[in-house]
C-alpha cells in the first residue's frame, strides 16, 4: 500500500476529465456531479475519522506511542485526476482545503473547519506553492500533514489562514500515534504500523457505527501492539501471523470500551460478518474461523466490564494478557 491519501479512485469522471482541454469540452462538465462525487467520498472518510478519533483519543493513556493531534485532515487538489476540475467543483482558488474534522476533536470543536473550506496558509506556509506533479500526486498532501504534526509537536499549536483572510489557532490533545486514511479503491482494511487504511468499498461501512468501530479497532490494535515490528523480527510464518491476528482480536473490546462503545460489539462483529460478505478482512490461513474469533473476544468482555465498573476505564496496558513477548514487539 502506498503511503498517502489514495484519492485516485474517487471519481471515474475526474479520471476521464484528466484529458487535455483540447480533447474535452470543459463546458460539458457537470461540476455539480463532480462535487457530489467528492462529497460522497468525504462522507465515508468522515465516518472513518470520527470512529478513528474516538478510539485513538480515548486509549491514549495506554499507548506506548502518542502524538499531539487536532483531528484535521486536509485535501490537496494535486491528488485528484484533474486538479483544475476538482478545484472549480469545490470553488477553490488554490489547492488546499478541509477534508474532514473528526467529531469531538479540537478542529471540529473550534467550528472553523467545515468541509471544503479553503486553507491558504498553515503556520505561515502556503502549501499550494510547494511543488507537485500535475495530477494524482499524493506526496505533497503527506508532506502537509507531516508539517502539521511537526508544528504541533514543536509549538503546541498551529495557526491557519483561510481564503477570507480570517485566522484560527488550534491547540492539540494527545492521541495514540496512528493515522486513519480512506483509500479511493478496494475493500480491504489494513494496518501498516503507522496507519489504518480502509478501502472505500469496505463492507464495514454498511454496518452500525459500533460494528464498524470494531473493524477499525482490530486494525488499530495491530499498530498499538506493534505487530509489524514483531513480524519483521520473528518472521511472517503462518503461525506468527495468526498469533498477531488473535492478539489484535483480543484487544478489540478493550479499545471499544474506552471509546464508549459496547465491548461486546467485537463479538457481534464476527458473528455478523461471514466470508460470503466479501471484503479483504480475512486472509486465508492467517485467521481463525469466525466462530472461534467471536468466542475469543467475548471471553475478554467480563474482565473489561469489571475494570470499567471498578476503575472507570479498561487499562489494557496493565491488564491485557499479551500473546507475544512485549519486549519483542518494541
Amino acid at each position: 500500500m502506498m503511503r498517502g491519501f489514495a484519492l485516485c479512485g474517487l471519481s471515474a469522471v475526474l479520471l476521464v476529465a484528466a484529458a487535455s482541454a483540447t480533447a474535452l469540452d470543459r463546458r460539458a462538465i457537470d461540476y455539480g456531479a463532480e462535487r457530489a462525487a467528492i462529497e460522497e467520498f468525504q462522507e465515508l472518510d468522515q465516518r472513518l475519522q470520527d470512529v478513528g478519533w474516538k478510539l485513538a483519543r480515548s486509549n491514549a493513556d495506554f499507548c506506548q506511542e502518542t502524538a499531539p493531534s487536532i483531528g484535521l485532515q486536509l485535501q490537496d487538489m494535486a491528488s485528484y485526476g484533474s486538479p483544475d476540475i476538482a478545484r472549480k467543483a469545490l470553488g477553490l482558488i488554490q489547492d488546499f482545503a478541509v477534508q474532514t474534522a473528526a467529531q469531538g476533536s479540537p478542529s471540529a470543536l473550534s467550528g472553523a473547519f467545515w468541509r471544503n473550506r479553503e486553507i491558504v496558509e498553515a503556520d505561515g506556509a502556503n502549501m499550494s506553492e510547494w511543488p507537485a506533479s500535475e495530477r494524482l500526486d499524493w506526496r505533497r498532501l503527506v508532506r502537509a500533514h507531516d508539517a502539521l504534526d511537526t508544528g504541533l509537536t514543536s509549538n503546541g499549536e498551529v495557526t491557519f489562514r483561510f481564503s477570507d483572510a480570517s485566522k484560527e489557532t488550534v491547540k492539540p490533545v494527545t492521541v495514540c500515534r496512528t493515522r486513519f486514511e480512506l483509500s479511493g479503491e478496494g475493500e480491504r482494511a489494513v494496518a501498516d504500523g503507522k496507519r489504518v487504511v480502509i478501502g472505500s468499498r469496505f463492507y464495514g461501512f454498511t454496518y452500525s457505527e459500533e460494528l464498524f468501530a470494531a473493524a477499525v479497532a482490530h486494525e488499530l490494535a495491530h499498530n498499538l501492539l506493534r505487530h509489524r515490528d514483531w513480524l519483521d523480527q520473528n518472521g511472517r510464518k503462518r503461525r506468527n501471523v495468526r498469533t498477531t491476528e488473535r492478539e489484535a482480536d483480543k484487544l478489540m473490546p478493550w479499545l471499544l470500551a474506552n471509546a464508549g462503545y459496547d465491548p461486546a460489539a467485537a463479538g457481534r462483529f464476527f458473528r455478523e460478518y461471514q466470508p460470503s460478505s466479501g471484503g479483504g478482512f480475512l486472509l486465508r490461513g492467517s485467521h481463525d474461523n469466525w466462530e472461534k474469533r467471536a468466542k475469543v473476544v467475548e471471553a475478554e468482555v467480563p474482565r473489561i466490564h469489571s475494570l470499567m465498573k471498578r476503575e472507570g476505564r479498561a487499562d489494557w496496558s496493565g491488564h491485557f494478557a499479551r500473546m507475544i513477548e512485549p519486549e519483542n514487539a518494541r
